[in-house]
């Protein structure tokens, strides 16, 4: 199995800033080499897709698990190669990079976060892709460090704070946590500063006492933590019903979802078998996580830290529709999608194949 690693890095802005790079840099990905995985180069698209090969993007990130995990180990292989489906694959480092490539038709379905997807079905307005089934909850937490005099809300102001980029899920989450708490940035003539910072820099920053705190992924949060003199302020599942929010979900592309449900039923197969057999397995899967990720990156993360990251994490394919939709109800509201109007993202999920394997498992439907 050959992955290709596809580097890029995209700022996230307002609404025309996100639909403009989402569509003008696909022809980025015109050039974009395809490895399989039997190791043949595959230059017609058209040919891809009737020779039944599954083109799958992910990140390296642990609420990722699932793909990290099945596709390295090749437990994805061996449930679709079941039906002589072939899976090629490429491996991201943001969100905006693999909804390009989903609409460079590139890719037929990735996982990745909230925003990414609302923000590409907005872009398409709604005819391109569709949630096909979730992924992950939680795992996210907002992180101060221990001498920087956070001990409430109160003690937000005056602060500086990073999120991993601009419009983020995360970003979101704590401009709109400051917003709630009666803070406003600088740029809205508030005393409080949040930069975007990717996450393996804001580390370093922490421990230069150069940013008071983050809001971060797992195993970020874990990580800050532990390493970088931090202490966890506030876990974000403490803000949501039941403490489940979306963060990571599968999309298709819709022509591919509607011309495969066949090969999309056995990528769903794989995905659900996977999230059970981590659920289920929490050491086996810490240790087989950081196997892949090494295989990946060249790095591993400590086991104590994923131990802890784990813990605040849930591997699951519900799409816990209700919290996305308020994820896009504060993205608008501090001006992350289009202004006016508030888009309409009700049709964004279509869940009849994912439900059609849980039948087939005797698992509960997802309403």
């Amino acid at each position: 199995m050959f992955c290709q690693v596809v580097d890029a890095k995209l700022k996230l802005g307002i609404a025309t800033v996100i639909i403009a790079a989402v569509i003008i840099s696909s022809l980025f990905y015109d050039t974009l080499s395809k490895v399989s995985s039997n190791g043949s180069n595959n230059k017609n698209n058209d040919t891809i897709i009737s020779s039944k090969v599954i083109r799958i993007g992910y990140f390296p990130n642990l609420n990722h698990a699932q793909a990290v995990i099945g596709v390295g180990s090749g437990d994805f292989q061996k449930e679709l190669s079941k039906d002589g489906i072939k899976i090629e694959t490429f491996v991201f480092n943001a969100g905006p990079s693999a909804i390009e490539a989903l609409f460079a038709n590139q890719i037929d379905i990735a996982y990745v976060g909230p925003n990414p997807a609302i923000n590409g079905y907005i872009a398409s307005n709604g005819q391109d892709l569709k949630i096909i089934a979730g992924a992950a909850s939680g795992g996210a937490v907002f992180v101060v460090r221990n001498d920087a005099g956070i001990n409430s809300p109160k003690d937000l102001a005056n602060k500086k704070f990073a999120s991993p980029q601009l419009g983020n899920t995360q970003d979101v989450a704590l401009r709109k946590y400051l917003l709630n708490n009666g803070y406003k940035t600088v740029e809205n003539g508030g005393n409080v500063t949040v930069v975007p910072v990717a996450n393996s820099d804001i580390l370093t920053l922490m421990l230069k006492k150069e940013i008071d705190g983050a809001w971060v992924p797992e195993p970020w949060g874990a990580k800050l933590e532990k390493e970088g003199n931090g202490r966890i302020f506030l876990d974000e599942r403490s803000l949501w019903p039941g403490g489940k929010f979306v963060t990571a979900s599968i999309i298709a592309k819709t022509d591919y979802l509607k011309n495969n449900p066949d090969v999309i039923k056995k990528l769903l197969t794989a995905h659900v078998n996977e999230t059970t057999w981590i659920n289920d397995h929490k050491e086996e899967a810490i240790k087989s996580f950081n196997t892949e990720l090494k295989k990946l990156t060249g790095k591993t993360i400590a086991e104590d830290e994923l131990r802890d990251a784990f813990s605040r994490l849930v591997f699951t394919y519900d799409p816990i529709r209700q919290s996305l939709f308020k994820l896009a109800d504060n993205a608008y509201d501090l001006g992350f999608l289009a202004k006016g109007k508030k888009p309409d993202i009700s049709e964004i999920y279509d869940l009849g194949v994912l439900n059609n394997v849980l039948n087939e498992k005797g698992l509960d439907r997802i309403a």
